[in-house]
């Protein structure tokens, strides 16, 4: 069950999106920092999912295990991807999905996944055949161990009332973008804590640079000694959410994982879920 995966999910997570050839020496500032979760893609696009695993080589080297850390990892749709499609796109979904996760297994150096999600449903606004197939596939890889749990990104609410409708093994995990001006992604938060589903939000300081500006939020964090980044993140944990975060500075790193050192009041929580612009 999702309650029980919950458990083991980190409080933060650190995204490699668009780090290019910088991928390795982040990963290992991010690790190095405290960071012991790290979410990629076998997206050659927008992600380097073997130079994660050039880190993890690196990282092991040092004595931080494979098993000290949470890796997540992401089958794209081939809509998703340049000409770099990391399996056979003239193969049926099922095997797409069974190349993608060995392909990322080998770029990764691991036998097993903690967390493997749809980067996005085929279809919209509800789900369609090739969602189902490739979540069946989904599916059969979590039913043989390798991946400790499964989920979807970028996901609305309507397909996630489907999918937890009618899926043999339930999303345990959802990762969206997080947009201060559509409420924070509200109905699918509460969704998901209603169903005891995991979720992740991305692009929270960058999706927001509003709120990061706003004279209240300013004026939290100077009376906590804090950034308005951390206030930001420290919101996302008290409205239940992982956050993850994709920054390259290595001080900001140490100062996001600081979010667990201190608590907003329940006013200013409400007052931040309410800024719309």
């Amino acid at each position: 069950m999702a309650s029980e995966n919950s458990n083991k999910f980190p409080s933060f997570i650190y995204g490699t999106a668009w780090k290019e050839d910088a991928t390795t020496d982040l990963v290992i500032k991010a690790v190095s920092a405290g960071f012991s979760a790290i979410d990629t893609a076998n997206q050659p696009r927008h992600y380097q999912e073997h130079l994660v695993g050039k880190a993890l080589l690196k990282l092991a080297g040092k004595g931080i295990n494979r098993e000290g850390l949470f890796l997540q990892s992401k089958f794209t749709p081939a809509d998703g991807h340049d000409q770099r499609i990391p399996y056979d796109p003239s193969v049926n979904l099922t095997t797409q999905v069974r190349q993608s996760f060995e392909s990322t297994l080998k770029n990764l150096h691991t036998d097993y996944l903690d967390s493997y999600l749809l980067h996005g449903p085929y279809s919209q606004p509800g789900l369609g055949d090739e969602d189902w197939e490739v979540w069946r596939a989904i599916e059969e890889i979590y039913n043989t161990g390798k991946a400790g749990v499964i989920g979807i990104s970028n996901v609305n609410i309507m397909q996630l009332e489907i999918l937890t409708e009618k899926a043999e093994v339930r999303p345990m995990v959802v990762q969206n973008r997080c947009f201060a001006n559509r409420g924070w992604d509200r109905e699918v938060r509460e969704f998901c804590k209603a169903n005891r589903i995991v979720y992740e939000g991305f692009s929270l300081l960058t999706a927001n640079p509003f709120v990061l500006q706003n004279p209240e939020v300013r004026s939290i964090a100077r009376d906590l000694g804090k950034t308005p980044e951390q206030v930001v993140f420290r919101f996302s944990l008290q409205a239940g959410m992982i956050p993850l975060t994709g920054t390259t500075s290595e001080q900001h790193m140490k100062e996001d994982l600081q979010v667990t050192d201190f608590k907003l009041r329940d006013g200013d929580v409400q007052l931040i879920e309410a800024i719309t612009g």
